[in-house]
């Protein structure tokens, strides 16, 4: 999948307009599009907690506007053509908040508790912060 990525950004004719490092660009599509599936994936773990049910409510939702905000993300950045800069980069800021947020959420889970899926969706989550900030940081305009 990753270079199926790649080859399509390396093939669109707006490819050197962007506002965006074809290589990080590639890394945080990427990025976003696993952690909504990591984060999907959580939320149903969490509700297989039962005797924590209520515990994870928080984390729940964190993981689900997570995955939401990491989709859309995702499928904006993808598109290059005509892009609008600042939408691009609020877009971004809210993707590395709602990462940081479910990330947080989730490590303390994962601390605190010993769940595993938490430990795992914290990583997805700080991967996709990651690359979200090192996109905005390269933006051209």
């Amino acid at each position: 999948m990753p270079q199926a990525t790649q080859a399509m950004l390396a093939t669109h004719p707006q490819r050197e307009s962007a506002a965006f490092n074809m290589q990080a660009l590639t890394a945080c599509i990427e990025a976003c599009f696993e952690c909504a599936q990591v984060c999907t994936s959580c939320a149903d773990a969490c509700l297989g907690e039962q005797e924590h049910l209520m515990h994870l409510v928080r984390c729940i939702r964190l993981n689900l506007d997570c995955a939401d905000i990491c989709t859309a993300t995702g499928r904006v950045v993808t598109r290059l053509t005509q892009a609008d800069p600042a939408v691009l980069r609020a877009q971004l800021q809210a993707c590395v908040a709602a990462c940081q947020a479910c990330g947080d959420e989730c490590e303390m889970h994962a601390r605190e508790m010993n769940m595993e899926h938490c430990r795992i969706c914290a990583e997805s989550c700080r991967r996709c912060e990651q690359a979200c900030q090192q996109l905005l940081g390269g933006m051209n305009a």
